[in-house]
């Protein structure tokens, strides 16, 4: 029987995805299932990784029988996860030592501050990662598991436990306990795997105090993470790419060359621009990860990542908390009722202000309302706030690393509205290119195990898929961004603490 698909497991922070993708990229059959929200105390984040296996295995069975897809016509199994959430197993019974911690938990800024307290090691720990020493990230939840469930360090230290981020506990599970492996693109978000020597980092693994013998072995994204070997899936599928979703998502967004982006509209933006070889340094808040590779490539490739805070979150807030829209799309109809927004700006810094600003107490302000301002003109500013951060965003990553983004490939929940997509472009000054398929994270990681098997035989034939894509082109003026742009900055000033 021919391969006629590619399966791609897409383990988010809220549930398990299973995408069945054939030849042409197109999606043929998705099932997906939520799973518990743990929070034991303020600040915490946790998650069963049993919870998390067994919703991501159920999923691949309810895939198979829904679409009536044989598992003989499935070429290989691409994997894409919530990055840098923590789970620890023990590697003789392949239970888990305490519940998974989330990259949302907070629980352990105290040891990222203790151990960058001393001189010199938070600028040591930026230089090698290209991470922003923060909480966010796994090495200090893995001290944390470590030194707070009882017996962990020692059976640690004895070799007897595993660490993983979701793609290396889903292989373990996948193969029967046969591969404890992971990728470059999820190994870079731990804090401690050096991105220019491409392995783990003796001197990190000193600074947080975590045995090598619990590291899974690093792999490239496109390549061998073996094959299934568990009762609860068809035996024998090759498990052949694996990438952190935003990663993953810049990889089925085509974006395999120096200069090319894409940014996610969901709650928040994740925005990533590819730098090739070149690992950029930011001097700006940004982010330096590795991007997902195709095989064969020359050593390993870098992106810049920027993260806005609030973006179609501005949209529910407008709904749940303003009350001036009863659904996501009506928003679009709102903006598009009026010629401008009458000088209404919207600065949603909800929670903070992020890249480039970095000002964790900013607060949200509404600027310019006049006695004519009405929530048409509130629904089109909040839309537009979300389009000048990115803008922001792309400014500083064209600025540090020297490529102008001309144009930007978008997906995300927020990307089906008509009006923000022309605005971003118009406020870019530059294209945008919206894919008809939107699972850009599940085709990234189909595009990367397929790439590995031959079921797609280069980068060139994935590049032909995107002539379908819808194109946002820039109508604005310079004169008129200039000034927009400006009484953008001018708001951002006016609600930011810290300059």
């Amino acid at each position: 029987m021919s391969k006629k698909y590619v399966l791609a497991l897409d383990q988010g922070t809220t549930s398990s995805r299973a995408i069945l993708f054939d030849h042409a990229g197109q999606p043929v059959g998705i099932a997906q299932h939520p799973f518990r929200q743990i929070y034991p105390k303020p600040g915490w984040v946790e998650h069963d990784p049993r919870e998390i296996a067994s919703s991501q295995l159920g999923v691949i069975t309810e895939v198979l029988v829904s679409s009536g897809v044989s598992p003989e016509e499935i070429d290989s199994i691409g994997i894409t996860n919530q990055r840098e959430t923590t789970v620890v197993w023990n590697r003789e019974t392949g239970v888990p030592i305490a519940n998974a911690i989330v990259w949302q938990c907070r629980r352990t800024t105290d040891i990222v501050e203790e151990v960058c307290a001393r001189p010199g090691v938070r600028e040591l720990i930026q230089a090698k990662t290209g991470l922003i020493p923060d909480a966010y990230f796994s090495a200090s939840k893995i001290k944390w598991l470590l030194d707070h469930v009882p017996g962990a360090r020692e059976a640690a230290e004895a070799g007897k436990l595993a660490f993983g981020t979701v793609d290396a506990w889903l292989i373990w599970q996948l193969t029967g306990g046969a591969v404890h492996a992971t990728d470059v693109t999820n190994a870079s978000r731990t804090m401690l795997f050096n991105i220019h020597t491409g392995e783990w980092d003796e001197e990190l693994l000193e600074l947080f105090d975590v045995p090598v013998s619990l590291l899974p072995e690093v792999r490239p994204s496109s390549g061998d993470f073996g094959i299934t070997a568990c009762a609860a899936v068809p035996a024998g599928i090759p498990i052949r790419g694996v990438a952190g979703d935003q990663q993953a998502a810049l990889f089925g967004q085509c974006c395999f060359d120096p200069g090319r982006a894409k940014n996610t509209y969901g709650t928040g933006c994740f925005m990533l621009l590819h730098t090739g070889h070149t690992a950029v340094e930011s001097q700006n808040g940004l982010v330096t990860t590795v991007a997902a590779s195709a095989p064969g490539a020359d050593g390993l490739e870098y992106a810049l990542e920027g993260s806005v805070f609030v973006a179609g979150a501005v949209v529910q807030w407008l709904r749940d908390e303003l009350g001036i829209i009863q659904n996501a799309a009506e928003s679009e109809d709102l903006a598009n009722s009026v010629p401008d927004s009458a000088g209404v700006v919207v600065v949603p810094a909800f929670t903070g202000l992020g890249a480039p600003y970095w000002d964790s107490e900013a607060r949200g302000a509404i600027f310019g309302l006049t006695r004519g301002a009405n929530r048409a003109h509130i629904a089109r500013a909040a839309l537009e706030s979300m389009a000048y951060q990115v803008a922001d965003v792309a400014a500083t990553m064209e600025r540090e690393s020297g490529h102008a983004i001309d144009q930007l490939n978008v997906d995300g929940g927020a990307s089906a509205n008509g009006f923000l997509m022309q605005f971003q472009a118009d406020i870019l000054n530059a294209q945008l290119n919206r894919p008809k398929v939107l699972e850009s994270t599940g085709l990234g990681a189909a595009f990367l195990a397929g790439l590995s098997t031959g079921f797609w035989e280069g980068t060139t034939e994935l590049r032909a898929m995107r002539e379908r894509d819808d194109h946002f082109r820039p109508a604005m003026i310079e004169a008129e961004r200039e000034e927009k742009l400006a009484n953008w900055h001018a708001a951002v000033s006016r609600v930011m603490i810290h300059e």
